[in-house]
């Protein structure tokens, strides 16, 4: 007689990653996934007009990863909703295509946001690819808060041991901040439905602080967790491109004023734009860069455009 055919086991997990041209970093993340996950797995690529092979190593080296492929650039928000329809488990992980992930890491954020039904998001400690600390949690975005951050993230990037120090110990306890890093970021599915998922009027930077701050505001709870920690490779997808990403992080910084600030704060936050934008085209005058300064003029009429609306698609 033969046995009864096996039941299919139902992953708890989702993985979405959003990927655009980070096709070493996007195989190294995989293969974390495939050595370190513990736990049944739903995998999901969404490539956003990669055009370095990435598709077609994913499609050779792991078959069964369901993959969605762009035929343009539509930023890592729609990418992440794309990633969120098509998957079916009751958790979310978003994850950078420029992470790695650790044993037990995946174990421990499940762990954490199963311990309390009114916990909407949990993010792990992050570390670079050297082991230093990352600054991956935070408070509200405003701008006196954003001034202490900064000198924070500045401080560590220098390896400045005092700023070193500070995040350590920052990063060493849970805490319930306003945000953790969409780097790693997991989330329960129920929370994501309460509010649409993430707002896709942001193509790059801050959908995580918006996101986690439209979570709360639903009443769910925002964890970060040093239980679980996560190798986080960043600026991959954005290296080829870091004037780019300097526009696109503009925009996004006036987005989310223009969401959650009010009109005085992102008035302030115009001006300031628009400064460094002017000082910028004369540091292009000044050096003959005829490419700095046509960056400096971009910066400088988004610093005054009407709205910060998203911007055409790539």
């Amino acid at each position: 007689m033969s046995p009864p055919p096996r039941a299919e086991v139902r992953a708890e997990l989702a993985v979405v990653i959003v990927s655009h041209n980070t096709r070493g970093a996007l195989l190294a993340c995989l293969r974390s996934l495939a050595a370190n996950a513990r736990l049944p797995l739903e995998i999901v690529i969404v490539d956003n007009a990669s055009a370095d092979g990435s598709l077609e190593a994913v499609r050779a080296v792991h078959p069964s990863v369901h993959v969605l492929a762009n035929a343009t650039n539509e930023g890592f928000a729609h990418g992440a909703n794309q990633g969120l329809r098509a998957s079916h488990a009751p958790f979310v992980l978003f994850l950078n295509s420029d992470a790695e992930i650790t044993p037990g890491s995946l174990e421990a954020l499940i762990a954490r946001a199963r311990a309390g039904d009114d916990i909407g998001i949990v993010g792990p400690r992050l570390r670079d690819g050297e082991g230093v600390i990352e600054v991956s949690t935070g408070p509200v975005l405003t701008p006196f808060a954003e001034w202490l951050q900064r000198r924070l993230v500045r401080g560590v990037a220098r390896r400045r041991p005092r700023a070193l120090r500070e995040a350590e110990k920052l990063h060493a306890r849970e805490a319930e901040p306003a945000w953790v890093s969409g780097a790693c970021l997991l989330a329960r599915r129920e929370a994501l439905d309460a509010v649409g998922g993430f707002d896709e009027g942001f193509f790059l930077y801050e959908e995580d602080a918006d996101l986690c701050l439209r979570v709360r505001a639903a009443r769910w709870r925002i964890v970060f967790s040093p239980a679980a920690e996560v190798l986080h490779r960043r600026g991959e997808s954005t290296a080829g491109a870091p004037r780019r990403a300097r526009l696109e992080y503009d925009r996004s910084h006036l987005r989310y004023y223009a969401k959650h600030n009010g009109p005085l704060a992102t008035l302030g936050l115009r001006t300031l734009l628009a400064a460094r934008a002017g000082a910028a085209f004369v540091r292009g005058l000044l050096r003959g860069d005829a490419e700095e300064r046509t960056d400096a003029v971009a910066r400088a009429r988004l610093a005054w455009a009407r709205g910060a609306r998203s911007h055409d698609r790539a």
